[in-house]
């Protein structure tokens, strides 16, 4: 397919919210990178001081980034379901890592504790199985998917992907990736053998890449961390530094590889984080306060990119809202897919879309969870300025309204709940609609 038609396919999808299969003008390869672990300011083309992203940096450049985006949780499992599904944690109801249960003595992440969690876990898998995920949908459009990396469903068949490196198997280590946790670290031919047989047979392709980076263990290799000594307060923090560099050179790598078959002008990459990570800088592989878990943006922020070479017009969004709620609305707009009508996303290469929202939304759970009513500790609103959290009561009775002003205020330290009820008023109403549509 040329670039003229590319560009009109293009227009179509985004001039016709949702189009249907029949009007399908293109289907573009889609490649999905995840980063897992990172927070929002961790990146050199947003000015970190040290840690230097220069491909990611690169595809911010050429494509459209959004700069106010957010995760749906600030935890890996909510946070990717939500991906998955176009829904967010309360819907989709993974809204933890890992189900309440009592251990009885079990060695935690051993096989007894699997085999109980897997026990567990049941319901809310066969949750997820029953939903329209991306590469579902993709593959009634004639697309081959495979998933690499995290993946907490299970088997990767459960998110309808056609082939995957997660057996989800409990007995043998399955909980949140197993095998898959390998690519990145391992090497990239897993990938790199997929997209080949799927462009030999001129099938278009869905690549899930949900890398175990900058995740720890941080353990980057000796020339990146050696690097970052020099520069960083402690180790600690030097190691987490060369992991983020690390997994800037895996999305490089991909990036190379497309350019190097000649795709990049049939392929769409999206970029998004799972969830911020701000490391303690006296204990490796740890995560401090107010970033992990947290509703704060270190937990919850991220840069949302979209970059297909020749098609979508490059800009840096500093203004508008995003949610990775919307990755799979417009990755199915662009593919001339009807999202379900469940998907709470919007297709943000529209751009009217993008300036008629209003506020995105987002969720706190335990990490050992049991329903959405017990184990619900915060629910999120931003407008921009404006940024609401609302604890839950049955969490902490005592746990006031929080109101931060992100304009002059990013890293959340002034609460102005008090200053300006009218405004904890207004924006909990809109939470509360929201939460009960």
């Amino acid at each position: 397919m040329n670039k003229i038609s590319l560009l009109v396919g293009i227009a179509l999808v985004i001039g016709v919210a949702g189009c249907n299969k029949s009007q399908q003008p293109v289907q573009p390869n889609i490649i999905l990178l995840i980063s897992d672990d990172q927070s929002w300011p961790h990146y050199s083309f947003l000015e970190h001081e040290h840690i230097q992203t220069p491909r990611i940096d690169q595809l911010a450049a050429e494509g459209l980034t959004i700069i106010n985006g957010y995760t749906t949780a600030p935890l890996c499992r909510p946070a990717l379901a939500s991906m998955a599904t176009g829904l967010y944690p309360h819907q989709h109801k993974a809204i933890g890592n890992d189900p309440v249960f009592d251990p009885g003595g079990k060695e935690a992440y051993g096989k007894d504790w699997l085999a109980q969690r897997a026990v567990n876990n049941k319901s809310v898998v066969d949750g997820i199985q029953e939903l329209s995920t991306i590469a579902d949908l993709l593959a009634e459009a004639g697309y081959v998917s495979l998933q690499t990396g995290k993946w907490w469903e299970g088997h990767y068949s459960v998110g309808g992907f056609s082939q995957g490196m997660t057996h989800g198997d409990p007995s043998r280590g399955g909980r949140h990736g197993d095998k898959g946790l390998e690519i990145g670290r391992k090497g990239l031919d897993v990938i790199y053998d997929f997209m080949d047989e799927a462009h030999s047979s001129e099938t278009p392709f869905f690549v899930w890449y949900a890398p175990f980076l900058p995740h720890a263990p941080h353990t980057p290799p000796d020339s990146l961390r050696d690097k970052y000594l020099p520069l960083a307060p402690t180790p600690a923090v030097a190691n987490y530094w060369a992991m983020c560099e690390w997994f800037d050179i895996t999305c490089g790598q991909l990036m190379d590889y497309i350019d190097e078959k000649e795709l990049s002008e049939n392929t769409l990459f999206v970029y998004v984080t799972d969830n911020g990570w701000i490391q303690d800088p006296d204990r490796p592989n740890r995560y401090a306060p107010r970033s992990k878990r947290a509703p704060y943006d270190m937990g919850i922020r991220t840069p949302i990119m979209y970059r297909w070479k020749g098609v979508i017009e490059p800009e840096m969004d500093k203004t508008s809202l995003s949610s990775s709620i919307d990755i799979a609305t417009t990755i199915l707009d662009v593919c001339g897919i009807e999202p379900t009508a469940e998907m709470q996303g919007i297709n943000v290469l529209d751009r009217d879309a993008r300036a008629a929202r209003e506020a995105v939304f987002a969720e706190v759970y335990a990490h050992d969870f049991n329903t959405v009513d017990s184990s619900l500790y915060h629910r999120i609103i931003i407008t921009r300025p404006w940024k609401l959290i609302l604890t839950d009561p049955a969490y902490n009775p005592d746990r006031g309204p929080e109101l931060y002003n992100l304009d002059t205020d990013p890293y959340e330290w002034e609460n102005q709940a008090e200053a300006h009820p009218e405004i904890v008023t207004r924006l909990s109403a809109q939470l509360e609609e929201w939460w009960n549509q």
